[in-house]
């Protein structure tokens, strides 16, 4: 092959590629992460290779925790200088404190998971019959204060 002549892949080989659908790569065109691809005459999409490298950029984002409606902001913002890296920024920024508010809420379910495991134990070593003293099937709000830290509302 040429190098002036730019390697292209059809939508197959792309999905292949990436491991992704056939119609997420569409979807993906509709939410606007992707541009919209050339097409052959026969009316095939048609991909360069920097589909395939924002493509990985995508699953990467999404890996650490993006929303695709971050993601697009982020491949949307236009690419020069100072502006786009502030707009980034906050972006990161925002990111950063949401993660660091749902470390907070899981170190607590965290912390009230423990507590119920000991519940648990105390009653399965005192062998007695009757309820868990973790879930509790009764109405939310029917518990004795420190019993129960599941119920329904937990469960779904």
């Amino acid at each position: 092959m040429r190098d002036d002549v730019e390697q292209t892949y059809r939508i197959g080989e792309v999905a292949a590629q990436t491991a992704l659908s056939r119609d997420t790569l569409r979807y993906y065109e509709r939410r606007g992460l992707l541009g919209h691809p050339s097409r052959t005459n026969g009316g095939f999409r048609v991909y360069g290779k920097e589909t395939l490298e924002r493509l990985r950029f995508i699953k990467r984002a999404q890996a650490v925790g993006f929303s695709l409606d971050e993601i697009r902001q982020l491949v949307t913002f236009d690419r020069h200088g100072l502006e786009q890296c502030s707009r980034v920024r906050n972006l990161v920024a925002t990111k950063l404190a949401e993660l660091d508010e749902r470390l907070s809420e899981l170190r607590a379910f965290r912390r009230s998971l423990v507590g119920s495991l000991r519940e648990c134990d105390a009653a399965l070593a005192g062998q007695r019959d009757g309820e868990c003293p973790v879930v509790e099937l009764g109405a939310p709000g029917q518990r004795a204060p420190g019993r129960g830290a599941l119920t329904r509302e937990h469960l779904g």
